[in-house]
């Protein structure tokens, strides 16, 4: 006889079931019988009969359904507190144990501050109705000054555009990354409880890139296997002056390697043809050829298996040169959130 769904039954009568099959186990069946005899599993059996036995006929008493009773709302006022502290703070910085803006987090957040005690699906409700979703954050240096951040977007940039027109140059935006054979990306598809082996080379290898892109789509690249320093980026920007025949306004971070005394001589021989404009100081999301840097890890690195380094730089070059013909998805580089400001 097939088993009843016990969970469709009301309160009274799964509680009348359980008593029924205590008495009898009680009066000698055993509990695959009684579970058999009342449509039951052997289990629900077995667990009733050992509740009984701990707790009494308390135990198989019907219990409230639905949801838990208790403060389930949150008044105008409250709930524009807490949404203004997950907007405006990070966890640690009040003094709570996450990092991340979790449902428990928040949770937590409500119960300290006004007390209510909410499951972790009503915290999920509030924040879907406050707008709130869950995103993957971007990483800030401590050592960021907002200040700078702000002068560059408000003041520095847009003098340097205008500079750029006057003189009919271009602007680029240039970095540079460490490329190595261990990193993965992405997810695949395998049965539940079993995780998917992906097979690769247990050595570890690596390369190096340079870039540089305009909000036009034009992208130009070098791939090396050896150390960066300030010689091969002088290198990059030689070859860089030498391909590209209108003046040239190169962006990049603050790296020494961008620096360096041999460099600033280079570049004061040549400010009629290229000129460096650094970036304020911790600041990697306002650059646009971060977004490049990202592209590649995740589908010129992380989704194939390079055997060697050769094989691997030639994979990363033949994946940029690609892009180089697709000018439009250079251009969506510069549509994130950070760097919009840059695709005009």
């Amino acid at each position: 006889m097939r088993n009843k769904d016990f969970r469709s039954l009301n309160s009274q009568s799964q509680e009348e079931l359980r008593k029924r099959v205590v008495k009898a186990v009680s009066d000698g069946m055993t509990r695959q019988d009684a579970g058999r005899l009342f449509s039951v599993t052997r289990q629900s059996a077995g667990q009733w009969v050992k509740a009984h036995h701990e707790g009494g006929e308390k135990a198989l008493q019907a219990q409230r359904r639905g949801r838990p009773r208790g403060r389930q709302s949150l008044t105008s006022r409250q709930a524009q507190t807490i949404q203004k502290a997950i907007i405006d703070r990070t966890p640690d910085q009040i003094k709570l144990p996450f990092c991340l803006w979790t449902r428990e987090a928040v949770g937590l957040l409500i119960k300290r501050r006004f007390g209510a005690k909410l499951s972790v699906w009503t915290v999920g409700r509030f924040l879907n109705e406050w707008g709130f979703t869950p995103q993957k954050p971007v990483r800030r240096a401590f050592e960021q000054d907002p200040k700078a951040v702000s002068q560059w977007l408000k003041t520095e940039y847009p003098a340097i555009r205008r500079r750029a027109k006057a003189e009919g140059a271009e602007i680029y935006w240039g970095d540079e990354m460490g490329l190595r054979s261990d990193h993965a990306t992405g997810r695949t598809f395998s049965p539940e409880g079993q995780t998917p082996v992906i097979p690769g080379t247990g050595q570890r290898f690596g390369c190096n890139m340079i870039s540089a892109i305009t909000n036009r789509g034009k992208l130009y690249f070098m791939i090396f296997d050896e150390r960066f320093n300030a010689a091969m980026f002088m290198n990059f920007i030689k070859r860089l002056h030498r391909q590209v025949k209108r003046k040239i306004f190169l962006i990049v971070d603050r790296h020494p390697a961008h620096r360096s005394v041999k460099l600033m001589k280079w570049l004061k021989a040549n400010k009629q043809h290229i000129r460096l404009f650094y970036l304020p100081g911790y600041a990697p999301e306002l650059n646009p050829d971060e977004e490049l840097n990202q592209d590649v890890k995740s589908n010129a690195v992380g989704r194939q298996r390079a055997h060697n380094s050769t094989e691997l730089m030639s994979n990363v070059r033949g994946y940029l040169r690609g892009r180089q013909r697709r000018p439009d998805i250079v251009k969506n580089y510069f549509q994130e959130e950070h760097v919009k400001y840059a695709s005009v």
